[in-house]
């Protein structure tokens, strides 16, 4: 059980360094932000285009197999899961409507339009058009918002994602809010994150390693046990956040505004003006095109 490895959430990919890596973190940021937003009212061509856009992107940039196979396999068993689920659940349409019944000799007449309601009908199994909507709905705007958010994370490191927020957020300091506080809590919650990882893959293995019978202990002991773990993790993880705070406080760190710390100078380039203007091409398909008839 490796955590680092099959789990890489809010980890960064150092190598290799990627076309998607140079990018500047704003640019970045507005695409994500337009790919957490353009699935509102959009039609079910384009929510399963932004997936396609996804998937095609992490294949463009040549990120390794190895690093987005299981999460991209889990989370398209998630959104399959979704999508088989909700198309076979009620649609929503909670009334029980009363056909009305035609004359013998009027049912065998030809319909206007091959226009069906019921989709697929199997005895108790049922797929209106209105469930089967609601399941694309649901399993690509799953999949949009978890995977867009973990690729920009994947490669994107920490300090540059502070660095791009504390800019975009300057003209707030006119409003007193504490931009550069705010910030370097956010960095400091970004590196936590492997750390809390680690501590969790270290407990579970010393666990594994001590081939407890759990079968023989029972729920009282077994409960006991993972309390013993829960609170041993917390210790871990509070006595890494005090070594954090005094590496800080012997360095001489006393607050963000006296004390600067230059985590990436930000420079656009001319792959970030493509990439600006991609996204307004972008937008302009998704308001020409992706809106719902």
């Amino acid at each position: 059980m490796d955590l680092l490895r099959s789990l890489p959430i809010g980890l960064y990919l150092e190598q290799p360094y990627t076309w998607l890596h140079r990018l500047d973190p704003r640019v970045k940021l507005f695409w994500l932000m337009s790919f957490l937003l353009a699935p509102l009212l959009a039609n079910a061509l384009w929510r399963v285009g932004l997936v396609g856009v996804l998937i095609g992107l992490t294949l463009l940039a040549r990120i390794p197999l190895r690093v987005w196979r299981q999460q991209m396999g889990w989370l398209l068993t998630i959104a399959v899961l979704a999508f088989a689920i909700a198309c076979i659940m009620n649609d929503g349409l909670a009334l029980s409507y009363q056909p009305r019944l035609p004359t013998p000799d009027l049912v065998d007449l030809p319909q206007p339009t091959d226009y069906r309601y019921i989709l697929i009908d199997f005895g108790r199994l049922k797929v209106t058009r209105r469930s089967f909507d609601l399941a694309l709905r649901l399993s690509t705007i799953v999949f949009t918002l978890i995977y867009s958010t973990t690729l920009y994370l994947l490669t994107t490191a920490p300090e540059e994602i502070t660095t791009g927020l504390e800019m975009l957020l300057q003209p707030l300091r006119r409003f007193k809010l504490p931009i550069a506080e705010i910030m370097l809590t956010l960095t400091l919650s970004l590196r936590f994150i492997p750390l809390v990882l680690e501590e969790v893959q270290n407990l579970v293995r010393s666990i594994r390693t001590r081939a407890i019978a759990w079968n023989k202990l029972g729920l009282r002991q077994s409960l006991k046990i993972w309390l013993i773990v829960v609170e041993r993790l917390l210790e871990n993880l509070l006595l890494r956040a005090e070594q954090i705070a005094i590496a800080m406080h012997v360095r001489g760190f006393t607050s963000p505004d006296r004390h600067r710390v230059e985590w990436h100078q930000l420079r656009l380039q001319r792959s970030d003006g493509v990439a600006l203007g991609m996204l307004v091409l972008f937008w302009w398909a998704r308001l020409a095109w992706g809106q719902v008839a």
